[in-house]
């Protein structure tokens, strides 16, 4: 039930925004030709990095998108990810998490070289944990959705690569989050990525 109202949330920019862009189009041509296009297409990855105070996190993130305008690119994501963190004067537990998850997300470029992004992610996740004073171990797997947010900044050009390098924030209070710390707090996620366009101009 947590889950319904972000993804809502989602859903209803993404609708507003096509809408918008198709508005822009009747009335003025729109800023690119109407209809699909393949150069439009991208395929990229990104690096995920968090580091902290006894934490450590890294992983990669697969997308394929299309460029729906000059400011709005759409996709899907994969994810892989693995989250360590030590024991603390606060918890005895140290974690050991692999998790593995898929996603979409909107990427609004509202000046060429800054973005926004909104990213809802599901993510499956096994657990390893140890608790360092006594030695007992378990192992647990579960799963958990996730909504990134933030900002960064990119170079992009539509038929040819893109760059860019962001830093996010898990909104949602889900303790599950392979982006939330064992206190619940949001770990934050720097994110550097890179992609080609298919079928690229000039080629």
């Amino acid at each position: 039930m947590k889950m319904k109202k972000p993804f809502l949330m989602i859903t209803c920019l993404a609708l507003i925004g096509f809408s918008s862009l198709k508005a822009q189009q009747n009335d003025t041509g729109g800023d690119m030709p109407k209809g699909f296009k393949k150069e439009n297409m991208f395929f990229g990855s990104g690096l995920n990095l968090s580091l902290g105070n006894r934490y450590f996190n890294v992983g990669i993130n697969p997308e394929l998108g299309y460029s729906v305008n000059k400011w709005l690119d759409a996709g899907v994501a994969l994810n892989f990810n693995y989250f360590s963190q030590n024991a603390s004067d606060f918890s005895n537990i140290r974690f050991r998490n692999f998790n593995y998850g898929a996603g979409t997300f909107l990427r609004i470029w509202p000046v060429n070289f800054l973005h926004l992004q909104i990213q809802p992610e599901y993510n499956w996740i096994s657990s390893s944990q140890k608790n360092v004073f006594s030695g007992a171990t378990a192992k647990y797997n579960y799963n958990a959705g996730s909504l990134l947010v933030g900002v960064g900044y990119g170079n992009r050009v539509i038929g040819g690569q893109y760059s860019y390098f962001t830093l996010m924030i898990d909104v949602l209070q889900n303790i599950n989050s392979p982006y939330r710390d064992q206190f619940n707090d949001p770990l934050p996620v720097f994110r550097a990525g890179f992609g080609v366009y298919l079928n690229r101009k000039g080629q």
